[in-house]
C-alpha cells in the first residue's frame, strides 16, 4: 500500500521509464543492434538522475529486455542483434528514482510493418488496457486476469486468429522493489482472488504469441522464446489503484 505522496513519487519514476521507452522508440530502425538501444535507454535513465533497475538484477547484463520476433520476454540486447525491416521487437525497461521503481513496455515494428504484427502489438495493447480498467477499489485481483484475456479472445476473432495468451509470466507488484506480491496473471476468473484497494501500485503487462502460449527459456538463461516460433508482442505499465479511478504511472507527460 502506498501512501498518496508515495505515489507521486512513484509516478516520478515511471515519468523516467516513458522518456527511456520514447527514445528508444526514435532509435529503433533497420540497422540498429539492441545493444544500441539499451545504450540508449540507459543515457536517457541516467541523465534523469535514476539508475536502470534491470542492469544487474539476478544477473541481467543490460538496462533493457530487447525480445525480437519469436522472443516473448527478457530477451538480451546484444551487438549481433541488429534489427532488419519487418523485425518485432518488445522492450522492457525499468528505472529506480529516490527508491521508487517504474516498469513498463512497449512493443515497436521496425521499418515496413507486417500487417499481422500490427494487429498482435494493437490485440496486446487493448489487452493490457483492458486489464488496467479494471483496476479499481472493490475489485478483485482475477477480474484483471478475466478482462486481459477476453479482450485478447476478442481481438483475436475480429483478426480472424486465436492468440496465445502466455501464462507462465504476468504482473506484479511494484513499489521500492520492482517485482512484489501479487503476481498478476494474464489469465483469470471474474470476482476471485485478492481485493483491490486504493494505494495498491501493479505492473499489468500482457505477453501475446501468434500461436501456442507454450514457451522455452533459452540457454543463456533468460530469453524466452514461443515453443512454436509464432511472433509475440508485450505490453506494460505500472498503474496506481486510487479512489478516481487507475493512474498510470508510466504513461508519457501530457
Amino acid at each position: 500500500m502506498k501512501t498518496p505522496g508515495q505515489i507521486e513519487a512513484m509516478r516520478a519514476a515511471g515519468l523516467v521509464v516513458a522518456s527511456a521507452l520514447a527514445a528508444v522508440t526514435e532509435a529503433a530502425r533497420p540497422g540498429a543492434s539492441t545493444a544500441d538501444l539499451d545504450e540508449v535507454a540507459e543515457a536517457t535513465i541516467r541523465e534523469a538522475g535514476a539508475e536502470p533497475s534491470f542492469l544487474g538484477y539476478q544477473g541481467f547484463p543490460a538496462s533493457i529486455c530487447a525480445s525480437v520476433n519469436e522472443q516473448v520476454v527478457h530477451g538480451i540486447p546484444s551487438r549481433e542483434q541488429v534489427l532488419g525491416d519487418g523485425d518485432l521487437v518488445s522492450i522492457d525497461c525499468g528505472a529506480i528514482l529516490d527508491g521508487w521503481h517504474g516498469d513498463a513496455a512497449v512493443t515497436l515494428l521496425i521499418g515496413t510493418p507486417r500487417p499481422q504484427d500490427e494487429a498482435i502489438s494493437a490485440a496486446c495493447r487493448s489487452a493490457m488496457e483492458a486489464g488496467i480498467a479494471r483496476l479499481v477499489p472493490g475489485g478483485r485481483l482475477g477480474d484483471v486476469g478475466h478482462a486481459i484475456e477476453e479482450e485478447a479472445r476478442r481481438r483475436g476473432a475480429e483478426d480472424g486468429r486465436e492468440y496465445g495468451v502466455v501464462a507462465d509470466y504476468g504482473g506484479h507488484g511494484i513499489g521500492t522493489s520492482m517485482h512484489m506480491e501479487p503476481f498478476v496473471p494474464n489469465l483469470g476468473r471474474a470476482g476471485t482472488g485478492m481485493r483491490l484497494r486504493s494505494g495498491m501500485v501493479l505492473a499489468i503487462e500482457p505477453m501475446l504469441t501468434g500461436g501456442s502460449d507454450e514457451t522455452e527459456e533459452l540457454e543463456d538463461g533468460w530469453t524466452v522464446v514461443t515453443a512454436d516460433g509464432s511472433r509475440a508482442a508485450h505490453w506494460e505499465h505500472s498503474v496506481a489503484v486510487t479512489d478516481d479511478g487507475p493512474r498510470v504511472l508510466t504513461a508519457p507527460a501530457s
